[in-house]
């Protein structure tokens, strides 16, 4: 599978830029820009005119997600936690729509190891964040020798691991996703010019859908239900503990 493309490069040349010909804008970048001006114009339009009795679809709509979303916060990390709940569901939307891309034709943002991580790093903040305010520095700090001052080190790295193996999770799903649909497309085109001896693609219509309706909808869909729920759980547990 091919990584993400460079569509165009922003002309900026400074000395500690490292980028020689400007800064590349891929496609992974200006598909994300597309997902939050549609998701934008989506909540204008569900909370367009709100009323305090609800009497629209699409405020309907609107409420029943921040509802959901409440629910869902509240009883994974509690009623103290209700804050993050706008940012859950920010969360949640921004990795299905970037999953769910695919089936427009464009690349999912998902299947770019960049995307994932950085989502991993904003949740690692929040983790140690919560940590350093529900214990404060010294008890975070003395959490690292803990049990035994030996192992410091595997504790470092056992924190460290968090937001790789939750990056490394969504993106190789995804993007394990992106390689056998293009193996299939690929496959389906050589048997059809092998059998039927024209250049034209027969067996790809229609037999891929199904690859579709997991990879794409199925798997998005779980993906980002995961991510989410790891990133609560982390988060409530480091306050916790």
């Amino acid at each position: 599978m091919d990584g993400p493309k460079i569509l165009f490069r922003i002309p900026i040349y400074l000395p500690f830029f490292p980028f020689e010909n400007g800064i590349p804008v891929t496609d992974t970048i200006v598909n994300s820009w597309l997902i939050i001006l549609a998701v934008f114009l989506v909540c204008r339009i569900l909370t367009h005119h709100m009323q305090k009795i609800p009497m629209k679809k699409t405020q309907l709509i609107a409420e029943k997600m921040v509802t959901a979303i409440d629910s869902l916060v509240e009883s994974t990390m509690g009623s103290r936690f209700m804050r993050y709940a706008p940012y859950m569901l920010a969360l949640m939307i921004f990795s299905l729509c970037g999953s769910l891309i695919s089936l427009l034709g464009a690349r999912p943002v998902t299947a770019d190891f960049n995307t994932t991580l950085g989502w991993a790093l904003v949740t690692f903040v929040m983790i140690q964040y919560n940590n350093i305010r529900a214990h404060g520095v010294k008890g975070y700090l003395k959490g690292f020798v803990q049990p035994i001052p030996l192992l410091l080190p595997l504790n470092i790295i056992s924190e460290a691991a968090t937001p790789v193996s939750m990056s490394f999770r969504h993106f190789g799903n995804l993007a394990a996703g992106v390689v056998i649909t293009e193996l299939v497309y690929s496959g389906l085109a050589a048997l059809s010019t092998a059998l039927l001896k024209i250049d034209i693609p027969v067996f790809q219509i229609g037999i891929p859908a199904v690859l579709s309706l997991y990879f794409d909808l199925f798997t998005a869909v779980l993906q980002a239900f995961i991510f989410c729920m790891l990133t609560m759980v982390f988060i409530s547990n480091a306050a916790s503990d």
